[in-house]
């Protein structure tokens, strides 16, 4: 007789078990392992049911002509840019992000730009009534767009449905975890239940030329719920990012079959929706607090799109036996590496004191280019030193203390300079790679020691004081501290 096949699935990862057990031992998380009835799949292949030969294909060389997929714009510029130029027929994407950050009405408008313009665009709700969807479309000024809606979760229902008439061009499933498919013996919501319906919903997909968007819920880290298969089966995987007190909101892909996974897409959130943001840079500097200490602009680059953004840095004395060390948008790793550096090859002692770091605006950085205007605003919040206010960083710190180049420093530049900046701080052994139309002043930076120097050199008496964890024994003739 056969083995019977686990039936004790985690809801949180997708790892399979033979019992139950209070912690799933792939992914740590507790209660999260419930039984479903992956047997009754495994009895429906059934041990008694013949193995079906298999049938010989062709197999092509791998030289010969390809052809770009045809795309779909969608009609927001910002969504095309993360895509790659638009959706690709037969594709599926996974959008992801926080409750109430926006991918409903994200999606809604996009439904609305194409059926405006011919195509067929279906929204399908498995958590909101008709009515609902018909109230924020109002809201918006999108009650007139040709949308076809439904509030289902039957897979098999939504397919036949889809498979009458014209072949819709565009189709929104809200979302996955709402699904249900026949196909499966389990509740709604649970793994079993989101991989076969999406299995379904991709096989539609491919076969109609219908692009389908899968709306995901998050778990409370951030991370897409349900099984990792799911992201695996899907052609891009978009995460929806931003914080609910800013009107910021970045549009990532996480992965993309069709086109990069390094672009973002910046919009801001009204009373009339997600608006565009060709122009990040600008919006994202247009609270700058000039003249304060702690803060450093930096030019990053997200893509293929330069991004000035400031970084706020606070030190101040610690009163715990542990001091505090709290990041927002940014690398923690990489702070404590950048903290290590300074105290190590700089004589900045911040053993007593709390380092609070945050990137202005909701963007998330991930390139190490940060390095340096992360350490600016450190010094300069340290020793209460303001730093120039036309001045922008970028810059990789190395474990040695040296400052190594980054990609792009033309892009960057050019970018400050048409913000209106008029100096950037950057590596030395990137001053050959910038042409002479950057329109800026350059000072190159060779160490990190160096940069903390001068820094420190126009901090005033209170920050002096409060700079008492630079090592009286560090580069001496560059610290000049007043007694008292």
């Amino acid at each position: 007789m056969a083995r019977r096949a686990p039936a004790f699935v985690c809801q949180n990862c997708g790892a399979a078990s033979g019992r139950w057990q209070g912690r799933c031992e792939a992914c740590g998380e507790w209660n999260t392992i419930t039984e479903e009835g992956a047997a009754a799949e495994a009895r429906a292949a059934g041990p008694g049911k013949p193995a079906r030969k298999g049938r010989p294909f062709m197999l092509e060389p791998l030289a010969g002509e390809t052809e770009d997929a045809p795309r779909l714009p969608s009609g927001i510029a910002e969504l095309d840019r993360v895509t790659g130029g638009g959706f690709v027929r037969g594709s599926v994407l996974l959008v992801g992000g926080d409750p109430g950050i926006g991918k409903s009405t994200l999606l809604i408008q996009t439904a609305a730009a194409l059926a405006r313009g011919g195509h067929r665009s279906v929204y399908i709700s498995g958590e909101e009534a008709v009515a609902q969807v018909r109230l924020r479309a109002e809201r918006l000024g999108l009650g007139s767009a040709p949308v076809e809606l439904a509030a289902e979760t039957s897979v098999e229902d939504i397919i036949a449905t889809l498979s009458q008439g014209k072949t819709p061009r565009l189709v929104v499933i809200d979302s996955i975890q709402t699904m249900w498919t026949d196909a499966v013996e389990s509740a709604p919501g649970t793994v079993t239940q989101v991989r076969g319906s999406a299995q379904a919903l991709i096989r539609f997909a491919k076969r109609s030329g219908a692009a389908v968007i899968l709306v995901g819920h998050v778990t409370k880290d951030g991370q897409i719920a349900g099984p990792r298969v799911v992201e695996h089966m899907v052609d891009a995987v978009l995460s929806f990012e931003g914080e609910g007190s800013q009107q910021f909101r970045i549009l990532r892909a996480v992965k993309n079959r069709f086109g990069p996974t390094d672009e973002i897409g910046v919009f801001e959130m009204t009373g009339l929706g997600l608006r565009e943001v060709s122009n990040p840079s600008e919006l994202f500097l247009s609270e700058r607090d000039l003249g304060s200490p702690g803060t450093a602009v930096f030019a990053g680059i997200e893509g293929t799109r330069p991004v000035l953004v400031e970084l706020q840095a606070l030190v101040a004395p610690t009163s715990l036996g542990t001091p505090r060390r709290a990041v927002v948008g940014w690398d923690p790793s990489r702070l404590s590496m950048v903290l290590a550096v300074l105290e190590a090859h700089c004589g900045v002692k911040l053993s007593g004191h709390d380092v609070y770091l945050n990137v202005a605006g909701g963007l998330r950085i991930q390139e190490p280019a940060a390095d340096l205007a992360a350490a600016a605003a450190l010094v300069s919040s340290l020793v209460n030193a303001p730093l120039p206010t036309d001045a922008v960083f970028f810059g990789e710190i190395s474990l040695s203390g040296a400052v190594r180049p980054v990609a792009q420093t033309s892009a960057r530049l050019k970018e400050a300079a048409k913000l209106g900046f008029g100096r950037a701080v950057l590596p030395e052994s990137a001053r050959g790679e910038v042409g002479g139309d950057a329109g800026l002043v350059l000072n190159t930076v060779g160490g990190l020691t160096s940069l903390v120097a001068d820094i420190a050199a126009r901090g005033s008496p209170k920050g002096n004081r409060e700079g008492a964890a630079v090592e009286k024994n560090a580069t001496q003739a560059r610290f000049r501290r007043e007694n008292g």
